[in-house]
């Protein structure tokens, strides 16, 4: 079985991709690799932030890896929070005031179109590879749910009338921007390459 290292130890994160690959591939965390630092993210998108990730984790340790990046972008606030998302209120992973500062940007808004954006870079063979996903939705006026993570109780997706934090993982996992992109990372791999 190939192992295949995923640049990140954010257990909401491994949880929905291990999901998703199954048992064709041993996926590891950093923690499986023994790596406890800290890998920057610098990059002004996504696909740089993906990339930095994956090609810190290949150049260190010679292991076939992803990295992937992935945040919230609203229409009416010109894209932001985007790379931003983890930090938008200031603090890295306060999700309760990033939600605050969204929702307070958007007060007097009333469109509210918005997407949960994934790129994922792939380091496979010593050849990079990106693969994309995103889901449509709309920023609701205030919190539901309670799984979830992230902007998830504020994130209603096309189609839905509920947000991410009121689905079950299974069903956040079937539509979600991350899922979008794994599924393609999967798809590339069962190829057979």
């Amino acid at each position: 079985m190939r192992q295949l290292v995923f640049a990140t130890n954010n257990r909401h994160k491994l949880d929905e991709v291990a999901a998703k690959v199954g048992s064709q591939i041993k996926l590891l965390t950093l923690n499986d690799i023994g790596c406890d630092e800290d890998i920057p993210e610098t990059g002004h998108t996504f696909r740089e932030n993906a990339a930095i990730k994956s090609h810190y984790i290949y150049q260190k340790y010679k292991l076939d890896c992803f990295g992937d990046d992935s945040g919230l972008e609203v229409d009416a606030l010109n894209g932001e929070p985007g790379v931003y998302s983890a930090r938008y209120a200031g603090t890295h992973g306060d999700h309760e005031a990033n939600m605050d500062k969204v929702l307070a940007k958007l007060a007097s808004e009333t469109k509210r179109k918005a997407r949960f954006r994934t790129v994922i870079s792939l380091i496979w063979n010593g050849e990079e590879h990106f693969f994309e996903g995103t889901v449509e939705g709309t920023i609701r006026h205030e919190r539901a749910g309670a799984q979830g993570f992230g902007y998830d109780p504020i994130f209603q997706p096309d189609g839905y009338d509920i947000t991410f934090a009121e689905m079950s993982m299974e069903e956040k996992n079937s539509i979600s921007h991350r899922a979008r992109a794994v599924e393609k990372l999967i798809g590339f791999l069962s190829l057979g390459h």
